[in-house]
């Protein structure tokens, strides 16, 4: 799955020597997604499969509907038998039986013969066509209480109306759905009415989530002077989740070389481990220093602005495995922006799903977005419709510490790297994170 040593030879520094050149967001996102590919299949029961890659074809066992079968509640006959019928002058027939939904009557429809026939039932022999309680004298019969061995029919058909006809939906043997469809409801549904309880899916990728820091808490614990509450495993972990992954929380290391290791021992199961802080030019070096002993790990500078350091490499597991290590920034927004542009990505790939981004409107903004050192901004923003096109409001302070101003937005205001300062009135692209009703 993972390149060789000598493939990313320029990817794996010495300890103590950082790359020192700034790369873009998308040569960034090109290297990480180089260690990636599409993990193992598994067979899964269909509701656990929403959203998940076909990983084989579905050739249909059974045709769908499998028999000719009723479109609505009515009477099957033969067409012939009331060529002539009309609202003046309708055709009487003898009334032979009642074939309810899910059951084949063993009656054959004669001349001057119908039989009752409930929607989805399959149409007995000897009928052509079916016509509709409403096109017949039985609510007035059963009113007066007449008779209901007879029917009065008062409209003409053709044959094959209100038949659905075998294999109009899948015909036996066909190929339903094609390797690669992602399962949403409808193709779930069509698994079922094959007769299908699991399907076989690109299994979903096992995330590790990992958060480094003395200073943190974890939510509940009484609060400490110096200290602050652990969010990033949440929001992180949450990100996973929508992104169809399965987050897997170790916890929190600690700012030594000894809870490090422990905590990694931990994630080396998952298929991607994520950390949050610790591994940005200026912190510890020893956590550094144990994610290098452990495999390879490359820092970089990334031209975007939140989310500057970011930190990629492979560990080492016991049973072979190469797991990748993508290392966030510590500050609770730059984590989220970061997540977005390259986690979200990862495992997308690992899932066998493509490579689609997030989706992007043209927006015009109420504020202006400042660019002072040549990295792309991602903003965050509440994108409105108004007059008929989209607008972008800031979502206040921008800080990188700011967890609210992210909790606020809907989008990513994006102010490209060449460019010092976008005014407000000018049209600018925006990456939606959540695309809302009352906005599309």
């Amino acid at each position: 799955m993972h390149p060789t040593h000598q493939e990313h030879k320029h990817d794996r520094p010495h300890r103590h020597h950082y790359d020192a050149d700034m790369l873009d967001v998308e040569e960034a996102l090109d290297r990480i997604l180089a260690y990636f590919a599409p993990l193992p299949s598994e067979d899964v029961p269909l509701l656990d499969a929403l959203g998940q890659v076909l990983a084989e074809s579905l050739i249909a066992p059974i045709s769908i509907p499998p028999l000719d079968n009723s479109a609505m509640d009515g009477y099957a006959l033969r067409s012939s038998d009331i060529s002539r019928a009309s609202g003046e002058s309708s055709v009487e027939l003898r009334v032979i039986g009642h074939v309810p939904a899910g059951t084949v009557s063993d009656r054959v429809v004669e001349p001057g013969t119908a039989l009752r026939i409930m929607t989805g039932a399959p149409v007995p022999r000897g009928a052509d066509t079916v016509v509709a309680f409403e096109d017949t004298d039985e609510v007035e019969r059963r009113e007066s209480g007449g008779s209901m061995d007879a029917i009065g029919v008062r409209l003409a058909a053709e044959p094959g109306e209100n038949i659905r006809p075998a294999g109009e939906d899948v015909e036996q043997g066909s190929t339903v759905l094609d390797t690669g469809t992602v399962l949403r409801a409808a193709e779930l549904g069509v698994a079922a009415s094959l007769g299908m309880a699991t399907v076989p899916v690109i299994r979903r990728p096992v995330v590790a989530v990992l958060a480094t820091g003395d200073e943190l808490l974890e939510p509940g614990e009484p609060h400490r002077p110096g200290k602050i509450y652990n969010s990033n495993n949440f929001s992180v972990a949450a990100s996973v989740k929508t992104c169809g992954g399965i987050p897997s929380v170790i916890g929190v290391a600690r700012d030594t070389e000894s809870s490090v290791e422990e905590a990694l021992e931990r994630a080396l199961d998952a298929d991607l481990i994520i950390t949050t802080a610790g591994v940005s030019k200026g912190d510890y070096d020893f956590v550094k220093d144990v994610l290098a002993r452990r495999g390879e790990i490359a820092l970089w500078s990334v031209r975007m602005r939140p989310a500057k350091p970011l930190a990629f490499g492979a560990l080492d597991a016991p049973d072979g495995r190469r797991v990748p290590h993508l290392g966030l920034p510590g500050n609770p927004v730059s984590a989220l922006v970061a997540f977005e542009q390259f986690a979200r990505p990862a495992i997308r790939k690992m899932m066998g799903k493509a490579m689609a981004p997030r989706p992007t409107v043209q927006a015009v903004l109420d504020d202006p977005l400042s660019n002072f050192d040549g990295r792309r901004v991602y903003a965050r923003v509440v994108v409105y419709r108004e007059n008929g096109e989209y607008r972008a409001r800031l979502t206040g302070n921008q800080s990188s510490g700011v967890l609210t101003s992210m909790a606020q937005a809907n989008g990513l205001a994006i102010c490209p790297h060449d460019r010092a300062r976008l005014e407000a009135g000018e049209t600018a692209t925006v990456q939606m994170l959540d695309w809302p009703e009352d906005v599309f």
